[in-house]
């Protein structure tokens, strides 16, 4: 059946994860496609033999050029809109769309129903309050999927062969960026924090790509009652008629809020009369872990769902059925009365700042790439929290003189090595510091890179040597 990309000059700019899946719908929605890429190496080579085989065009080693007779860009969203490739789609007109815009477009173009999306984004905890939507509209009997920046293409969810009621979407400031006509039935900011700012090229930027996520809503704009930047974001957005500013906190909720009451989550505003009356939601125990930034992120998904019309016993069934990924405030065992928590996750200070929050006697072990960081605030916020720190990692001066700083009393560790079994002396260092009934916290408030393939790596190394303490 013909569409509007029949014949049509698509350039997909990137290969990989989103790239060769909007290569191959385009392609078999009859569109003539063109992939670039920066890079020329052999798993890029391996994917265009893949794609030509089809019949697209590959130009490898060459992401910065416009191919003649472009007509629209579907972009990697990773690829940074100062790209010369881009100011040349601007001069000429060509329209630039990412894959999330893409697949927005595709809803229902079979004929299908389009399901409805609600959207997460917020600069930590997004992946965690996705899974945990999913797994409270599941939980209500309702077909759906965590998609999105979690690692399952939004694409694949609209093309494939399953149909959903309703999708669970994470999205990332890049993705945002490029999808200009997302409306989605109801949308969450969960934070807002310096982060990839090399890419916005400034907090404004970041955070009004943050924003478009709220624009066409039509339920519900659901904002973090301690952190204002969220409510700023819903007051600007354009949104529909009837559509609903919804705040989550930890503390006791006002009318049209979500909160916390006497180890309760409740619900005052998807209640009748919400100026007098709450709905009993679920148990602050049900949320696993219930450390405070988790029972946020466990708020605004219940917000979501029930922006959905989804009922205060599937948020407490899937609430109680959700698992958090390796990695997120995993508790990996106690020694000698110490709880040893891995939060490897934490690649920056306002992830690292929640994950202090959530106990009262800590030694911290962090340190690796700073990515332009600084520590002062964080220090500062945790100081009193602190019985030691144990440091590694390429950037850990940094933290060791915020530490000196802001917080001289506390006794550290600085272990001038970078290897990777420095974490199983990390931790003997750690075991050393610690008291019964403190906390040896791995949130390293860094990117790990320096020292390990990735942040999963990092935790399992941590995880290994607490093993070996209780051997």
């Amino acid at each position: 059946m013909p569409s509007e990309f029949t014949g049509k000059h698509v350039t997909v700019a990137g290969l990989g994860v989103s790239g060769v899946p909007a290569a191959k719908v385009l392609h078999g929605l009859g569109a003539r496609v063109t992939v670039v890429n920066d890079g020329d190496d052999e798993r890029a080579r391996t994917q265009a033999a893949e794609l030509e085989a089809l019949g697209v065009t590959v130009r490898l080693g060459d992401g910065d050029t416009l191919p003649e007779g472009t007509e629209l860009i579907v972009t990697a969203p990773g690829w940074k809109p100062t790209k010369p490739l881009f100011t040349a789609a601007g001069q000429a007109g060509v329209p630039v769309w990412g894959d999330v815009e893409l697949a927005w477009r595709l809803r229902g173009l079979d004929g299908r129903k389009a399901a409805p999306w609600l959207a997460v984004t917020g600069t930590n905890g997004k992946t965690t309050t996705v899974q945990m939507l999913a797994s409270i509209l599941k939980a209500a009997g309702l077909r759906t999927a965590a998609v999105g920046n979690i690692g399952v293409s939004l694409l694949d969810a609209v093309t494939g062969e399953e149909e959903y009621d309703v999708l669970a979407v994470e999205l990332s400031s890049y993705q945002l960026h490029w999808a200009p006509s997302l409306r989605a039935h109801s949308a969450a900011v969960l934070n807002l924090a310096p982060d990839h700012l090399d890419w916005h090229g400034s907090m404004e930027a970041y955070a009004a790509d943050k924003g478009r996520i709220y624009e066409g809503n039509r339920v519900a704009c659901v904002y973090n009652v301690a952190d204002k930047a969220t409510e700023d974001l819903v007051r600007a957005a354009d949104v529909e008629e009837g559509c609903r500013a919804i705040g989550f906190t930890l503390g006791t909720p006002g009318p049209s809020q979500l909160g916390v009451v006497e180890g309760l989550l409740v619900d005052r505003a998807f209640v009748e009369d919400r100026q007098k009356n709450a709905q009993e939601l679920a148990e602050v125990s049900d949320v696993n872990p219930p450390a405070p930034h988790n029972i946020a992120n466990a708020l605004a998904a219940a917000g979501l769902a029930r922006a959905f019309g989804v009922s205060a016993a599937a948020v407490r069934d899937g609430l109680r059925a959700f698992t958090p990924d390796a990695h997120r405030i995993a508790h990996v065992a106690d020694v000698d009365g110490v709880a040893y928590v891995d939060d490897s996750k934490a690649t920056n200070t306002h992830a690292t700042e929640a994950s202090l929050a959530a106990y009262e006697s800590i030694v911290w072990i962090a340190g690796g790439l700073a990515k332009g960081a600084t520590f002062d605030e964080l220090v500062t916020g945790a100081a009193k929290r602190l019985r030691g720190a144990v440091l590694i990692g390429a950037d850990r001066a940094l933290i060791r003189e915020a530490l000196a700083r802001h917080a001289p009393e506390v006794p550290v560790v600085d272990l001038d090595r970078t290897d990777t079994g420095a974490m199983l002396q990390a931790v003997q260092e750690a075991r050393r510091l610690a008291r019964p009934g403190d906390t040896v916290l791995l949130a390293p408030a860094c990117a790990s890179m320096d020292m390990f393939t990735n942040y999963n790596q990092r935790g399992d190394a941590f995880a290994q040597a607490v093993r070996e303490l209780g051997a």
